[in-house]
């Protein structure tokens, strides 16, 4: 009895050791992964690296990356800068800067957009909600394209209403403009060529040109006349019958 109570002691205490010695060797095995990028797993890719502040220097061909982290930043080695950063190569330190350039979602520089954010079409470098007048949209590549051009708008043309200047107290001006450069496709529309607005007429009431009033004459001597033949006609009656009754 004793002796089985005494083999199943020192298999006990078999395993407690071969335990710990797994534990130390997971310890060791972690410990080597680590010191591999230095002193700790955040400072991969670094030269320079610390437990606060991450990496200040990277690896040739690496881009130093520095995120905000509250009040502080943190710095990263990556081999490409992430979305709406650029990276620029210098005899020092090759750095990611943010692009300057408002809904791009990548730049060459700082100044010129190579990819803008999803809804927005980039032309010439830049991220516009609506291609620019003249510039057509072309939704395949999210780009403007080239459409239809045309030329300055005229002066804004007479106030009228009804092909009239007058008689009336607002009318409708026009202004209108040519079509320059017609687009390469058909599917591509032009621009609006013609525009109107409200006015206020200058003369509300039409003014009588002379002649309207020498029409109105003529037919007051006629009237004339016919009153008066007709009343020699009915003093003609008048005399004819005082003689016959004679």
């Amino acid at each position: 009895m004793q002796f089985r109570l005494f083999s199943f002691a020192i298999i006990v205490l078999n395993c407690m050791e071969y335990s710990q010695c797994q534990t130390q060797a997971h310890r060791w095995r972690r410990g080597k992964r680590a010191t591999g990028y230095g002193a700790y797993p955040s400072c991969r890719g670094c030269s320079k690296c610390s437990e606060v502040n991450g990496c200040s220097t990277c690896h040739p061909k690496l881009f130093l990356f520095l995120r905000r982290e509250g009040m502080r930043e943190f710095g990263e080695c990556l081999h490409a800068c992430p979305s709406a950063y650029y990276g620029t190569r210098g005899p020092g330190v090759n750095m990611c800067s943010r692009c300057r350039i408002e809904n791009c979602e990548s730049c060459f520089s700082k100044d010129f957009c190579t990819k803008c954010k999803p809804g927005f079409y980039l032309h010439k470098g830049r991220c516009f909600e609506k291609c620019p007048e003249g510039f057509a949209p072309l939704d395949d590549i999210m780009e403007c394209g080239e459409g239809c051009e045309v030329g300055q708008w005229s002066e804004w043309g007479t106030c009228t209403r009804r092909n009239k200047t007058c008689g009336f107290k607002w009318g409708l001006e026009t202004r209108t403009r040519h079509i320059v450069k017609k687009p390469p496709k058909d599917t591509i529309p032009c621009p609006t060529i013609a525009e109107s607005r409200r006015c206020k007429m200058a003369t509300r009431h039409c003014r009588r040109g002379p002649g309207k009033h020498r029409t109105k004459e003529p037919k007051k001597k006629a009237n004339r006349q016919r009153l008066r033949l007709r009343a020699q006609n009915q003093h003609s009656d008048h005399l004819a019958l005082g003689r016959a009754s004679q």
